[in-house]
């Protein structure tokens, strides 16, 4: 009997344990990118003549580091190299706040939500959001039943949100026109108002769309799978070049990855 045993045990080790096709969730933080706190910046002020009679001002928060998950596909059918798909979503949230002080003296402040279609957080306080779809060509280091560490690299298509930065809102307060204006000029800006150019400040950055780039990066990567259990995990490094982010983030290239997945 411990002899079957044995033959048993050893015939699943030396089967082949790796799929032909898998597919992942993961967790993929980005720890190293981050955004710095802004003080308050005046952005316009609000003069007639010689008279001043107030002026909008602008400040954001910061974050450090940034949360997110992930999808990996993976292709083990061909000879010598694998080929996976990822594609990782992470974000950062950051306040966002204008000050319009008017002629009366009174400051305003009204926070600034963001809202991006095609981003999953709806409307609220803001969020630097960073999405990434990788295609890899990978390489196994060894031959391992079990262990399957490997090297390789590919492509990038990064797309990002833009910050709402202080260069931005004051480029289109150069081209305010309407009540909004004359309210600015005239120092009379009601809490209705302010408002309302929080609204079309978050209107106007969803309309400049997403930034996107090509880029590509570097894996190092190790997976695991027992023979017959369809159940994989794995955990990949990744160093990033290429990258375009607002000029306002500090990226970091290095990102983890760690994930299970169902592999057939």
């Amino acid at each position: 009997m411990n002899f079957k045993l044995l033959a048993a045990a050893a015939a699943l080790c030396i089967s082949p344990s790796f799929a032909i096709l898998g597919i992942g969730f993961q967790y993929a933080p980005n720890f190293g990118t981050s955004l710095d706190k802004t003080s308050n910046e005046e952005i316009a002020g609000l003069s007639s003549g010689d008279l001043q009679l107030g002026k909008v001002e602008y400040r954001h928060g910061s974050f450090s580091g940034m949360q997110g998950f992930g999808l990996k596909l993976w292709i083990d059918i061909l000879p010598i190299i694998d080929i996976e798909a990822t594609y990782n979503l992470q974000w950062g949230s950051y306040s966002s706040t204008l000050t319009v002080t008017g002629l009366d003296g009174k400051a305003i402040e009204r926070d600034i939500e963001l809202e991006f279609d095609g981003v999953p957080f709806g409307k609220t306080t803001p969020k630097f959001v960073a999405m990434n779809g990788d295609v890899s060509i990978t390489y196994p280091i060894t031959s391992l039943p079990i262990i399957r560490p490997y090297i390789g690299g590919g492509l990038t298509y990064y797309l990002s949100t833009p910050v709402m930065s202080a260069k931005f809102i004051n480029s289109y307060m150069e081209v305010l026109e309407g009540e909004l204006k004359e309210a600015l000029v005239s120092g009379t800006m009601s809490e209705k108002q302010a408002k309302e150019l929080a609204n079309k400040l978050s209107d106007k950055l969803q309309d400049d769309g997403l930034n996107t780039n090509l880029g590509g990066h570097i894996i190092v990567g190790l997976r695991a799978k027992l023979p017959i259990i369809p159940i994989a995990a794995y955990v990949n490094g990744k160093y990033y070049f290429g990258i375009d982010y607002d000029d306002e983030i500090d990226a970091s290239s290095f990102v983890l990855e760690a994930g299970v997945g169902f592999a057939l």
